[in-house]
């Protein structure tokens, strides 16, 4: 596949000595419309160095190029230099590469030797996986995804919330009000009852409270009994995430929670006191960090027992000693902006010169049509049943429009699950957004099933085709505007993918698979493809089948299947 933008960069820095193809490169743009050209290289910059007019420097350049033979045109439009690519030469170059790469078409070794890690997801031991919990879980996974495309070796970390205070409390109900044959048959509903059950009893006697905090304690100090109910909490909790995780077929390298940090502290401590950090504060121990804009950060409470913020600086360590990392990723809630500033600036004094490396990717709140959710409260929407309501909603759909489709259940589950999840990485991560089935299931707006169904039906058009589009395809023949600028689309994804990485922002992948199925739809439309002309079919179906691997290349990377038929 020719890089055209190197191309250029390339013809324009011969020709302007002051700039490497480098810095050309990076000034080079895509134009606002497609009449306009398919790069534009402004001249503004240039006006300083040679004491004119820009569009009198973009006329000397034009001059001294001259005709190419891979653009129909160079022409000055304004201070711009735009370029109008070959049109057979553009499409052959792009659609080749496409059927070539295959699936890997959009991958890169840019992070090839680089390791990349991924926190996400990270639910709380014992407390319902719920429909909040879905932010983290698949931006995480698509951030993880789309590393690895990019070369990187990425290592996908599962950071259980699986110790403090709440496990002394979950101790104390189950001792008091538990059955343990009633948790193992429904774990999480029957351990989140005890947890509403601790908070009512607690308000009536705040001596549970001291109980609770007594019994964390002993977890900490490595108690038989205390250690052992914990493990148990854990391991019918983490059960119960995994069939979740399957749903959404999402898989961990590491379930490394916060109790994996708890003998790793001391050390942690220690580091700190040597650095002179650590103050005395009301028998706490504490970081001032007032002369940075924040309050101080509690490290240990009066008891020794330590906080979330000392864990996570001891996991910080941890995966650079570990991992040796190029990046460690956070995909954790807004919320706790402050938290990841404190702590991340504490590492940074304690002289760790990686503490840039360690990067937080806030997203915004997820709520429901009926409300908010509670814990405590025992108010929840669990994401189990979200995922299973989206794909019984979906075999609804797909009975009444396709009653006679082969495999219905395995397609109602790829598209209903794609749906709840194509949803949420449809939203810039930062905004928050309000859950709705109508915009989920539709199969006509920007939808996840809206992207599938496009991928069906160029795959239903590859299948009544026969004839081969793999070999000896006149690209001449593909000269319309909706088709030429369905190949510019096709041409964006390696940069979609690396744009998507550099800003940690999976909706830009989203935003482009719709991009990619509305102007597909277009030429659907607009162009017949399954003609009698057996030369313009097979050019018309390379194009197709490029769209095909394109789409299942861009939903692979946020999580979603891409159905062959619906």
């Amino acid at each position: 596949m020719i890089d055209f933008k190197r191309e250029i960069a390339n013809i324009l820095s011969e020709k302007v000595d002051e700039l490497n193809s480098e810095e050309v490169l990076n000034m080079i743009e895509i134009p606002p419309k497609s009449e306009m050209g398919d790069f534009a290289f402004p001249c503004f910059k240039l006006a300083k160095i040679f004491k004119k007019a820009p569009n009198l420097i973009a006329k000397d350049i034009v001059e001294s190029i001259g005709e190419n033979e891979l653009f129909e045109k160079i022409e000055i439009i304004g201070a711009y230099i735009n370029f109008t690519v070959d049109k057979e030469i553009f499409a052959r170059s792009v659609i080749e590469k496409i059927l070539k790469m295959g699936d890997e078409f959009g991958s890169s070794d840019l992070g090839k030797g680089k390791n990349v890690v991924v926190e996400f997801s990270s639910p709380n031991i014992a407390k319902p996986f719920h429909i909040g919990h879905i932010r983290s879980t698949v931006i995480g996974s698509a951030l993880n995804n789309i590393y690895k495309f990019l070369g990187y070796n990425t290592i996908a970390v599962n950071h259980l919330g699986d110790y403090g205070t709440q496990f002394g409390k979950l101790i104390v109900a189950l001792k008091a009000w538990g059955n343990r044959e009633v948790v193992e048959e429904n774990p999480i509903p029957e351990l989140l009852k005890l947890y509403v059950k601790f908070h009512e009893e607690a308000e009536k006697n705040p001596e549970l409270e001291d109980e609770a905090r007594m019994w964390f304690k002993k977890l900490e100090d490595g108690d038989d009994e205390a250690t052992e109910l914990w493990q148990w909490i854990r391991d019918v909790s983490l059960k119960e995430f995994n069939r979740v995780y399957d749903m959404l077929g999402i898989k961990f390298d590491s379930y490394a929670g916060e109790s994996f940090y708890s003998d790793k502290m001391p050390r942690v401590l220690e580091l700190m006191r040597e650095k002179n950090l650590l103050k005395k504060s009301q028998g706490a121990e504490i970081v001032d960090l007032e002369e940075y804009g924040m309050p101080p950060a509690l490290i240990t409470k009066k008891d020794g027992s330590t906080l979330y913020i000392t864990r996570d600086i001891a996991a910080a360590i941890y995966r650079k000693e570990h991992y040796d990392f190029y990046k460690n990723i956070y995909v954790v809630g807004s919320q706790q902006n402050l938290h990841f500033k404190q702590w991340i600036k504490i590492i940074e004094l304690m002289g760790y010169d990686w503490a840039k490396d360690c990067i937080h990717v806030p997203f915004g709140m997820v709520s429901l049509e009926e409300g908010t959710m509670s814990t405590r409260k025992g108010r929840v929407v669990f994401l189990e049943d979200v995922l299973n309501k989206a794909v019984e909603k979906t075999k609804e759909i797909i009975s009444e429009k396709n009653p006679n489709l082969e495999d219905k259940d395995e397609i109602a589950k790829q598209v209903g699950i794609g749906a709840v999840v194509f949803q949420e990485l449809s939203n810039n991560r930062i905004k928050d957004y309000v859950f709705s089935w109508d915009r989920t299931l539709n199969f006509d707006g920007e939808s996840g099933p809206y992207v599938q169904y496009t991928h069906a039906r160029a795959s239903s058009l590859l299948r009544k085709s026969n004839v081969d589009y793999n070999k000896n395809v006149n690209y001449k023949l593909l000269q319309e505007k909706e088709t030429m600028d369905l190949v510019r689309i096709l041409n964006k994804f390696p940069e979609v993918v690396e744009d998507a990485a550099r800003k940690y922002e999976p909706s830009v992948v989203t935003r482009y698979v719709i991009d990619v199925a509305q102007a597909f739809n277009k030429f659907y439309h607009d162009t017949q493809i399954l003609v009698d002309d057996e030369e313009l079919q097979k050019a018309r179906l390379a194009l197709v089948a490029a769209v095909k691997q394109t789409i299942k290349n861009g939903l692979k990377l946020i999580g979603v299947a891409a159905p062959e038929k619906m």
